[in-house]
């Protein structure tokens, strides 16, 4: 099947043998963005963890780039354009060098609060006027509180969700560090494959796994970093430890079962059917608080683990250099329900858009993708690409029509990702694979230009 597609490619300014790149600056910083607990919300009952946009800049006198994350389940195409728009008009920065991401936490509201945009400003407005003399090194840990979550049900003998060790996950913990030519570090972006969803049952606003990494790194530098996490290719991947499978669920059935609603193929949203007061609930959700904690913990430790030993020789000196393209895949729409087990019926849809992004920082190549997206495609690029120092960032730059995006041989399988996807299958594994490997030769194979020991 022949792919139709429309490019829109911005590669950073004048040819190469006319720029002299300056030293590196670097600004980064904080942002707190929690609603106001007395107008919380339709659905939230309280405030378990602050929320917060992280922004880091970066100058080499010749252009700049933005990595930003908002503590959001997603952030709509509408948001990243009037943020993309404000970030030109104001700061020189491309759109092809701005990845605003979205950590997916599943406890906070889903869809744009009307005072995002001027959030996400303030915070990279607060990192350009910090900019400062400063240099970025790069390496890669392991860590193991991801799992693919997908498997076979032991009773049902069909597709439903919980650990399945055996299936595709990438530990990979991929960290580039900013830090002053003194060695005080400025701030650190970080990247793992993990769905934020341990604290979705509380109805309380969360940052989940992604906030816990994230304050845990703030906090254990004194406050004198800002620690900014990137979503990982995690459409399939959970946390390893997770309850809502299991106890939770079996409670949650029973009730709406008293009710007359048989809930075995489906997946209410928030804490729907738990009576909070009830002591195994309240033990069983407590749980799921310390374990987010835990998990903080666990995944910070690791990006702090490479920090101080595992990071490549920093550079002072990087180009900056960005591209970007849309690519389209057959679109399909479901006609029937069902949450998993059962292959779906489909009509044809619209075509599907699925924009692409790839920015060059020096040696690293930070790749963005706005949609969820299984694992196994972001292995598969990070294994092809020309640049040793890859990673993928999801939920990156607007919101793609297309639900989850499977890998092709996925789409095999009757998962509740698959069956709610809105892409026929057989196109976007290689359509994003190739359209970022395409944007990543744009940038350059490598765009390092010297540094210090």
């Amino acid at each position: 099947m022949k792919l139709g597609t429309v490019v829109l490619l911005l590669v950073v300014s004048a040819p190469l043998s006319a720029q002299t790149v300056e030293g590196l600056r670097v600004g980064a910083a904080r942002v707190d963005i929690t609603p106001d607990e007395k107008s919380l919300p339709k659905g939230f009952e309280g405030i378990n963890d602050r929320i917060y946009v992280r922004a880091i800049v970066l100058d080499n006198g010749l252009s700049r780039a933005a990595l930003v994350t908002v503590d959001a389940g997603a952030i709509s195409t509408k948001t990243w354009s009037q943020v993309s728009d404000l970030a030109l008009s104001r700061w020189q920065i491309p759109r092809a060098q701005l990845l605003l991401t979205a950590t997916h936490t599943h406890s906070v509201p889903f869809g744009d609060a009307p005072a995002l945009t001027q959030q996400i400003i303030g915070a990279m407005a607060s990192a350009v006027q910090r900019l400062e003399p400063a240099r970025m090194a790069y390496g890669t840990g392991v860590s193991y509180i991801n799992v693919n979550r997908n498997l076979i049900d032991a009773t049902t003998h069909r597709w439903w969700e919980g650990p399945n060790y055996e299936g595709p996950s990438d530990k990979t913990v991929a960290v580039l560090r900013f830090e002053s030519l003194a060695g005080r570090p400025i701030a650190v972006y970080y990247n793992y494959a993990v769905h934020g969803v341990l604290n979705g049952q509380l109805d309380e606003i969360s940052g989940d796994i992604p906030g816990s990494t994230s304050r845990y790194l703030e906090d254990a530098l004194d406050d004198g970093i800002v620690a900014v996490w990137s979503t990982g290719a995690s459409g399939d991947q959970n946390p390893i430890y997770f309850q809502q499978t299991y106890d939770l669920r079996a409670i949650r059935i029973k009730e709406y079962a008293s009710r007359g609603i048989d809930i075995s193929n489906a997946m209410p949203p928030g804490g729907q059917g738990l009576d909070k007061h009830d002591p195994k609930v309240a033990k069983l959700l407590n749980q799921q608080r310390q374990m987010t904690v835990s998990m903080g913990q666990m995944l910070g430790e690791e990006v702090l683990h490479v920090m101080r030993s595992s990071l490549e020789r920093p550079l002072e000196r990087v180009r900056i250099k960005g591209a970007q393209k849309t690519v389209t895949c057959p679109g399909r729409k479901r006609t029937d329900t069902g949450r998993a087990g059962y292959a779906g019926t489909y009509v044809d849809a619209s075509p599907i858009p699925i924009q692409l992004t790839a920015v060059q920082i020096g040696d690293v190549a930070i790749t963005g993708v706005n949609a969820e997206i299984f694992t196994s495609i972001a292995q598969r690029l990070k294994s092809e690409s020309p640049v040793k120092a890859t990673m993928m960032a999801t939920l990156t730059n607007g919101a793609a029509p297309s639900g989850y995006i499977p890998n092709d041989a996925a789409f095999g399988y009757d998962t509740f990702e698959v069956v709610s996807s809105n892409l026929k299958p057989g196109c976007a594994e290689t359509a994003i694979t190739e359209g970022l490997l395409d944007l990543i030769h744009s940038a350059g194979e490598s765009s390092q230009t010297g540094g210090s020991p």
